[in-house]
């Protein structure tokens, strides 16, 4: 257990034992909130004091000793450092900044759930979050107890999805819904799990990444007792994935979960073709496809973390024929206003020239060696 974060707790934490380190209670009782607590851990810049000072009142701080284990304590520029910690950046507003980009709130037929697609709905079961990640799309209710989702709420979205025979499949999110307990969660899964059209019941959660410690023995008889369960997770860098992720997401796998990731493409982070290379291989690695690199949204303060799309576009340029089609994600952005995801590819079609019949169409594959393709008119048959 040599990788284990146990193993590079810092002094903080050193009379802390095996046992309380990977309880994932302990984990939530004793995160690092305020900028004393994480002085004693990290050795921050005056630039990100500031930062801390003048941006945790609009959005809160909270960080497992899990999580902070995996920061550089004296690189401003470690990767988790920078989704951990507030930035400068937070502090700086834009005029196509959005409080809720996608507008979730304005397709909610009632409170929590969001009905957009005909066929799925996203399902807000707690405002809670092991970590507050600096690039959250949900700043305006993540963290706010204000909008936690009562038993009356979550009962109002089970009878409207018993209500509503299209939805055929659920995502359950938050917050992090792996915040909630194993009692309160298995009511909301099995109930789910007993609706005769719901078909796909999907978990959004950080947990793996944030606090693996989560993942326990009685959580995956859980999510073994109401399988398949689709669990999305969100590794954004190679650092992330660690011995206790990876073996929380072997549980998972082995409790029958299909794995996806959901990586987030943040500037400083995992803008560089070779960080999501490594990132995907070692995904894969542990029975997680990588699913989505999803564009940073226009999200109220999380500016500083968009690249341009082209950048996504060339990583993905990269991964092909550089790992399995598996490992080979889909680049989309969730466009504002509610308009939903759509994809980027990059462009392979170098010419097209008419011929007797359809088209010559000339072809660059990843190595950027061209290929010429008959494409046949399908009205000259």
């Amino acid at each position: 257990m040599a990788n284990s974060t146990y193993d590079n707790r810092a002094a903080l934490w050193k009379s802390v034992t095996r046992e309380q380190w990977n309880d994932w209670h302990w984990q939530q009782r004793n995160r690092l909130r305020t900028l004393e607590q994480v002085e004693q851990v990290v050795e921050l810049t005056d630039e990100e004091r500031r930062a801390f000072a003048d941006s945790c009142g609009a959005f809160r701080v909270a960080v497992t000793p899990h999580y902070a284990s995996l920061i550089d304590p004296s690189d401003p520029g470690c990767p988790v450092r920078l989704q951990a910690l507030p930035q400068p950046g937070e502090l700086e507003t834009q005029p196509f900044e959005l409080e809720d980009p996608l507008a979730e709130e304005a397709h909610m037929p009632v409170p929590g759930l969001t009905h957009r697609y005909p066929d799925r709905v996203l399902f807000y079961v707690s405002h809670n979050c092991p970590v507050y990640c600096r690039h959250c799309t949900r700043k305006r209710k993540v963290s706010d107890p204000t909008t936690a989702a009562s038993r009356a709420q979550i009962e109002a979205g089970l009878t409207y999805i018993r209500n509503t025979p299209e939805v055929r499949d659920v995502l359950v999110s938050g917050g992090d819904p792996l915040t909630l307990s194993d009692a309160r969660l298995a009511e909301i899964l099995r109930a789910l799990r007993a609706i005769e059209h719901v078909e796909v019941i999907r978990l959004g959660t950080r947990n793996p990444v944030t606090l693996p410690q989560r993942i326990t023995d009685e959580l995956c008889e859980l999510l073994a007792d109401v399988a398949p369960v689709y669990l999305h997770t969100h590794f954004n860098h190679p650092r992330e994935l660690g011995e206790d992720a990876c073996r929380a997401l072997d549980k998972l796998v082995r409790a029958g979960c299909v794995l996806g990731n959901q990586m987030v493409l943040l500037k400083g982070v995992n803008d560089d073709p070779e960080t999501v290379l490594e990132l995907n291989r070692k995904l894969l690695t542990h029975g997680c496809r990588p699913y989505y690199i999803l564009q940073c949204d226009m999200s109220e303060g999380i500016t500083h973390f968009r690249t341009p799309l082209k950048t996504g576009l060339s990583i993905l340029d990269h991964l092909r024929g550089r790992i399995g089609g598996m490992g080979v994600p889909d680049f989309v952005v969730d466009l504002p206003g509610g308009g939903g995801k759509v994809e980027l590819v990059p462009q392979y079609i170098v010419s097209r020239e008419a011929a007797d019949g359809g088209q010559h169409v000339v072809f660059r594959n990843w190595a950027g060696e061209t290929f010429e393709f008959f494409d046949v008119d399908p009205t000259s048959n």
